[in-house]
């Protein structure tokens, strides 16, 4: 047991659980004010639920021992999670408590359900969505996350994933999009643009954000070790370079770099170097970040253009943010790590393969079980809330609440429906007016 690397622990884990609040701020601000509690609520809920389903079940069909596709359930109900630390999870010995361990890696699960909401805010039956959260988190997340670091199939393949590439962003963007088409688009959805009621929350969220990835990445080295502080500063760089080259694509396509814009840059360039931060340079995070850029960009440009109702772009910025991450981290490890760039004259080809496996196996996988998952709810309760809930707002007709008192009453819904309106997705403001 090593105390240095308990309390780096113990800082990582409650940054990680802060990035769902600071994930709520970052929604809440980017959608319709009449919304905006509701919105945050579908992060702020999963903190409860997911919780406890991560304590009973989760944590151990993902990380217990078991076989390539499950973990067992020696660990349910934290059977034998304790004060000790132990080898039989990651095939090293922790130096770390068991439990500690194990509340570290459920803010990963907390926050991969969270993410979804996303893509299906303003619009969907908040029952229905926390019933989709908890089996989703049980069902898709758990069996992914062992895959991955519980020994599993992907992990024995030689896939890589330091921090959540695959098990968290594309995980969470993929259902995000089947969540979107199967919810379906808003009752108002191509009326009309919708602007982001509150921009300093939404700088707010990202910078929060930011703040709690240095324990989401760093802290993935589950000890304060020197690992630890490379995923630290790549997780400082590649960001910066995100946001270099959004800033300038927005220059080029406008003339006005946005905040909104601004913000988005930063979650993507945290998604990208997620899956890759302990495994590359400092200067390779900061060409990682500035590469993920691009798609990313062009994803959100693209989707505008289209029927989708990715209300917040989770897509773009965790499934092809995540994608790009996790292959260029076969691209850019260090050359100790045998990637592609690792001195030789072809490098090692055979890992971007292998990595690119790994992102078709999540895709499929969250893909298929989160359409079976919600069609399966929707035998049992409306999907979505109604197209009056969706007018009043799903903040009084979902909560019976509203973030913002003075517009209480019927005044407020008069102001909500007296224009029409359309989508915003968390674009830069000079994408979502178009």
């Amino acid at each position: 047991m090593n105390q240095a690397d308990t309390a780096w622990m113990l800082i990582s884990t409650a940054l990680v659980l802060l990035m769902t609040p600071a994930l709520a701020f970052f929604y809440g601000g980017l959608v319709r004010s009449k919304n905006a509690l509701n919105t945050m609520m579908m992060s702020f809920i999963s903190l409860g639920f997911v919780s406890v389903l991560w304590a009973l079940i989760g944590y151990s069909l993902a990380l217990s021992p078991g076989n390539n596709w499950l973990g067992d359930m020696s660990f349910a109900m934290l059977n034998g999670v304790g004060l000790a630390n132990t080898g039989s999870i990651l095939g090293d010995v922790l130096t770390i408590p068991h439990i500690l361990y194990m509340a570290f890696q459920a803010t990963f699960c907390i926050i991969t359900a969270a993410l979804i909401s996303g893509a299906i805010v303003e619009r969907m039956n908040f029952k229905a969505y926390l019933l989709f959260i908890s089996a989703w988190s049980v069902v898709v997340y758990a069996p992914l996350a062992h895959w991955v670091w519980g020994g599993g199939f992907l992990a024995d393949m030689g896939a890589w994933d330091f921090a959540g590439g695959t098990v968290v962003h594309i995980n969470a963007g993929v259902a995000a999009l089947v969540a979107a088409i199967v919810v379906g688009k808003r009752s108002d959805f191509g009326s009309s643009p919708i602007l982001p009621h509150n921009v300093p929350t939404v700088l707010l969220g990202a910078g929060l954000l930011w703040f709690g990835w240095f324990g989401f990445n760093a802290g993935s080295a589950l000890g304060a070790t020197p690992i630890a502080g490379l995923a630290f500063v790549t997780t400082m760089l590649a960001p910066a370079g995100t946001l270099v080259v959004w800033t300038f694509l927005d220059l080029m396509r406008s003339g006005k770099p946005t905040a909104v814009g601004c913000a988005t840059a930063i979650v993507v360039g945290l998604v990208a170097v997620t899956p890759a931060a302990g495994f590359i340079s400092p200067i390779n995070a900061l060409i990682l970040g500035a590469i993920a850029a691009v798609p990313s960009y062009f994803g959100l440009l693209l989707r505008a253009k289209t029927s989708l109702d990715d209300s917040l772009d989770v897509v773009a910025a965790h499934g092809v943010g995540g994608t790009v991450g996790a292959i260029l981290t076969g691209v850019f490890a260090d050359k100790a790590l045998n990637g592609l760039f690792d001195g030789a004259l072809f490098g090692n080809p055979g890992q971007v393969g292998i990595q690119a496996m790994a992102v078709g196996t999540a895709i499929v996988y969250s893909g298929v079980m989160s359409f079976i998952l919600l069609k399966v709810i929707g035998m049992f309760i409306p999907l979505r809330a109604t197209k009056d809930e969706e007018s009043t707002g799903l903040d009084i007709t979902q909560h019976g609440e509203e973030a913002y008192l003075h517009t209480g009453g019927m005044d407020a819904v008069v102001s909500h429906t007296s224009a029409p309106v359309m989508r915003h997705a968390g674009t830069p403001q000079s994408i979502s007016a178009l």
